[in-house]
């Protein structure tokens, strides 16, 4: 067993296809970059079941795949897919106290969740724990590796001896210029309106799409997904290739948790119509199955066979159960809630629930009800990257989020409160990328949408793209166009004469959480009135013919228009301003002569501001400062404070090389500190101008405080609006206009005022 996991031979699969790099030169003419995708095995890792680094370019990931042999006793899918990024792979050291790497980011997590669209291609009932690591290798910078560890996962699966129905192909497309782009660069992702992952499974089906978009339209969207899966073919075909050539045999397992035939076929007999009335009896108001139901008929199966495993009365229940809610829809065409195939639930919205929030929407869709909120902040709130995320994608911070939660009241359950798990970070991501692309690009506020789902039956992360809209909206953000998201399922009848291909199926619109269940697909999309901004598509079967997902996306499509008009209703457009309460940011001009007293010696001024009003400065340039205020009191109070600081800087209009009767006001080690008028802030004549000789201090000369002396004026420091006065250039025979300057009672801030200034002889 180890001598064959210390295979020396090292297998290798190059695949090249046209990808990346669309550009056009000024003759018009098409340069197409080709790249190769290496998949290799039998060098890394051989003690894994199986084991593959994948490259393309100079990014490199490993991806090992690792099965027990003695089965979970857990009647689900256990599988574990964690993909980990490395400063590393990148140069770079983390920046964290203890210099390595911690929790997982946010990045590491969506990839992963990415890579779960596995689970599908797994025998049925195989019920053996399994855990696939994805260790990122070295990133160049140029190639995004998230698609390179789905690959790697399909063909560390491929070449082990874990039993499955893939491999799979992913590849990334992009839309440049109209072009579609297959795995692009970091910097042709920066042009591009597309960024689309498609997996696809052989025969040209797809397994799992996940997009973000900037108003896309629905045919250049289609078409996308349809290139992205004729280039992952090429990718399955190297990974069969591969495995053909290495021959390891797939394990054989036993099935477990399966009802016996007869105990089914006996349930269904004794159970079918109560099971039927049970989901007959739904209402656009009673979605959910009640306990009582769900006991009785449970019963029934237990009193008939009291000497099964509870598993198997279990599993015979969901069998039937399942196969009747299908059927129904099948057949009859016929939904649990009495809904036809393409209606939506009852749908309302309400805007401006609390004053005090910056905005606030509330929408209703059947038994889901998401509560959204719209909280503005300054710019230096925004989200920063971590080092390997901005070596991999270029985005160093962003000042858009949302965050969504998911309270166990939502479903009537009790749970603990913690950290943000898998499910909620991955529905938050989705619904960000809805709303995204019609956030204005210039915006003086860092936007933070918060979406708590209240009810939850069906969709809620579309949901929160609604009432995320509504709510941006409310509070006068000038979104480009507003935005809807909806979900639609399948329920399909496959065909056993042909090797399992779908026969018939239904796409069902705006689904239920027990449609979703029971059901094959849960395919979400959100977009504008013009084009599509999100997709994710999470497809159960072991793929689906393109057919189904275009038709999919056409019903979505008039779904999503549906919802748009209803929401309009509430509120059309953006606010024409902010609410009364909202944050306010203003610029503040500072010259450098000034910029010492507004700051104050160690920002001392800055922070005291923010202790007492809440208000943050932040510096845009070297004469500018933006003020961010929470509130317009904080405003008021701020500029108040700032007033008092810089009540006595005022400025004269000083004539270079003339003389001035200056009044020390401080003995300094290094100087003397001086005032040319009596509100002027005090500034530095250092020992080396006083005089001729070199002095150590001061004292030397007799200087006292309170003592007048002249000085000659030279400017101020271009570099930090210093003056530049000198005693030292007067001992010498040199002019003897001496210039007297006299009290001013003004305030003068953001700039200079010219002042003529009294001339006297000496």
């Amino acid at each position: 067993q180890i001598r064959k996991k210390f295979n020396p031979c090292c297998l290798k699969k190059q695949l090249w296809f046209r990808a990346g790099g669309y550009s056009r030169t000024l003759d018009k003419q098409m340069l197409v970059t080709v790249l190769k995708l290496e998949i290799s095995s039998g060098k890394l890792a051989r003690f894994a079941d199986g084991s593959a680094v994948v490259q393309l370019g100079d990014t490199s990931v490993m991806v090992t795949a690792v099965s027990k042999t003695k089965p979970s006793p857990s009647q689900f899918m256990p599988l574990v897919v964690d993909y980990r990024q490395k400063a590393a792979a990148a140069g770079r050291i983390p920046t964290n106290y203890l210099r390595r790497e911690l929790g997982s980011t946010d990045k590491e997590i969506l990839t992963s969740r990415k890579t779960m669209s596995l689970p599908s291609f797994f025998l049925t009932l195989f019920f053996f724990p399994h855990q696939i690591l994805c260790n990122l290798l070295a990133v160049d910078g140029v190639n995004d590796p998230e698609v390179l560890a789905i690959n790697g996962a399909s063909a560390a699966l491929t070449l082990s001896d874990i039993p499955w129905n893939g491999p799979i192909g992913a590849v990334r497309v992009g839309l440049i210029d109209g072009e579609v782009v297959v795995n692009p660069t970091r910097k042709e992702m920066s042009s591009s309106t597309l960024d689309l992952i498609v997996s696809s499974a052989p025969r040209s089906q797809v397994v799992m799409l996940e997009a973000a978009a900037e108003n896309v339209l629905q045919q250049d969207f289609c078409h996308a997904i349809k290139v992205g899966v004729k280039h992952g073919q090429q990718i399955i075909q190297g990974i069969q290739q591969l495995a053909k050539e290495q021959g390891v045999p797939k394990r054989t397992v036993q099935k477990l948790f399966t009802a016996p035939e007869e105990t089914v076929e006996c349930a269904k007999q004794l159970a079918s119509e109560k099971i039927t009335a049970v989901f007959s009896d739904f209402t656009h108001d009673k979605v959910r199955i009640s306990d009582a139901a769900y006991v009785s008929c449970l019963c029934l199966f237990l009193e008939k066979f009291p000497d099964s495993e509870p598993y198997e009365i279990m599993e015979a229940f969901n069998v039937v159960s399942k196969d009747i809610f299908r059927n129904l829809i099948l057949n009859e065409y016929r939904r649990c809630d009495g809904r036809d195939l393409t209606s939506l639930r009852n749908i309302s919205c309400e805007v401006d629930m609390f004053k005090t929030l910056h905005g606030s929407a509330l929408f209703q869709r059947g038994q889901t009800q998401v509560l959204c909120t719209v909280t503005f902040d300054s710019l230096e709130s925004s989200v920063k990257s971590d080092l390997i995320t901005t070596a991999i994608s270029g985005i160093k911070e962003k000042n858009f989020m949302l965050h969504y939660e998911f309270p166990p009241y939502a479903t009537n359950e009790i749970g603990k409160i913690s950290s943000m798990n898998r499910r909620e970070l991955g529905h938050g991501a989705l619904a960000e990328k809805a709303l995204k692309p019609v956030i204005p690009n210039e915006f003086p506020f860092t936007i933070r949408v918060t979406s708590e789902v209240l009810e939850s039956n069906g969709s809620s992360s579309m949901a929160s793209a609604c009432g995320g809209s509504l709510a941006l909206m409310d509070a006068g953000v000038p979104i480009s166009s507003a935005v809807a998201g909806v979900a639609v399922g399948l329920v399909t009848s496959p065909n056993s004469e042909k090797n399992g291909d779908i026969e018939n199926y239904r796409l069902l619109t705006d689904i239920l959480g027990i449609e979703d269940y029971n059901g094959d697909m849960d395919f979400k999309m959100a977009g504008t009135n013009k084009g599509i901004t999100a997709l994710q598509a999470d497809i159960k079967l072991p793929g689906i013919p393109l057919k189904i997902v275009m038709e999919a996306i056409q019903q979505a499509t008039v779904a999503k228009r549906e919802i748009l008009q209803i929401m309009n209703k509430t509120i059309g457009k953006p606010r024409a301003s902010r609410k009364e309460n909202g944050p306010l940011v203003e610029t503040v001009q500072v010259p450098l002569s000034k910029r010492a007293r507004f700051v104050g010696p160690g920002g001392y001024n800055l922070k005291k501001l923010q202790a007492e009003t809440g208000v943050t400065v932040s510096q845009v340039d070297e004469e500018t400062f933006s003020i961010f205020a929470p509130t317009p009191a904080a405003m008021h109070e701020a500029q108040e404070f700032i007033t008092e600081v810089c009540k006595d800087d005022q400025d004269y209009q000083l004539e270079f090389g003339a003389i001035y009767t200056a009044t020390i006001t401080e003995l300094r080690d290094i100087g003397v500190m001086v005032k040319l008028y009596p509100n002027m802030t005090p500034v530095l004549l250092h020992n080396s101008q006083l005089d001729q000789r070199k002095i150590k201090h001061p004292s030397a000369l007799g200087l006292e405080v309170g003592q007048e002396i002249q000085v000659k004026y030279f400017g101020r420091d271009p570099t930090d609006g210093r003056m530049r006065l000198s005693r030292k250039v007067l001992q010498s025979p040199a002019s003897s206009v001496v210039k007297t300057l006299s009290d001013k009672n003004n305030i003068v801030m953001g700039g200079s005022v010219p002042e003529s200034a009294t001339t006297t002889s000496s």
